[in-house]
């Protein structure tokens, strides 16, 4: 039977009930932001200064960049756990145009001999480690839905499941993180998601694989 064959016919098939990809990774998602946000709160926390840098666009921009990369990310993984996938990947330029506004911004109103320190920061070596340590836990929820889906391109849906994985761990870390620059944001937080973005799309090849 020629792949082509193969995908049409198990696109026609109608999923088992309790197991629709869709629901599953809502499920996934749900439990795995569950048991992180627990882990965060109980080992990390807030910094000290939450509610006062809630007042300052910087900080809450942070939000707005790693929740859109998260939701971007979900919308293009959930069709790609399906045989007859129609991902839009252009989805996945949101959070960085969002990332390059705010570094505009910051680069037209901050003098230029503020931009490297700004830029490196006081926390890279935490944003290395927390946010890839905080986002093992979703990509695993996201690995075992797309082995109980049925992705024709497994490698980009551990992708985007790392890319998911790494917008929820971004979003709690950036709550602890003192460093608001979206220069700092721009250089470090990137490198930390692509982590588990490398990391979910070769699991992805593997276990996705039919």
């Amino acid at each position: 039977m020629k792949t082509e064959d193969l995908i049409a016919r198990l696109a026609a098939d109608p999923v088992p009930r309790g197991a629709e990809p869709r629901t599953l990774f809502t499920l996934a998602a749900i439990g795995a932001l569950g048991v992180v946000a627990a882990l965060f709160f109980g080992l990390i926390g807030p910094r000290a200064d939450f509610l006062q840098a809630l007042q300052t666009w910087r900080f809450d921009y942070k939000f707005l960049v790693t929740l859109a990369l998260a939701a971007s990310a979900s919308a293009v993984l959930v069709p790609l756990l399906y045989p007859e996938s129609r991902a839009n990947l252009r989805l996945l330029l949101i959070a960085p145009g969002l990332l390059a506004l705010a570094v505009v911004i910051e680069l037209t109103t901050q003098p230029a001999s503020v931009w490297a320190m700004s830029a490196v920061g006081k926390n890279m070596i935490k944003c290395l480690t927390i946010v890839p340590a905080l986002g093992i836990v979703p990509l695993l929820f996201m690995l075992l839905v797309i082995r109980r889906g049925a992705s024709p391109r497994p490698g980009w849906a551990g992708f985007a499941a790392g890319l998911v994985s790494g917008g929820l761990a971004a979003t709690l870390y950036a709550a602890n993180c003192t460093d608001d620059s979206p220069l700092f944001v721009a250089t470090w937080y990137p490198v930390a998601v692509l982590m588990l973005g490398g990391l979910g799309a070769a699991a992805g090849k593997v276990i996705g694989r039919w």
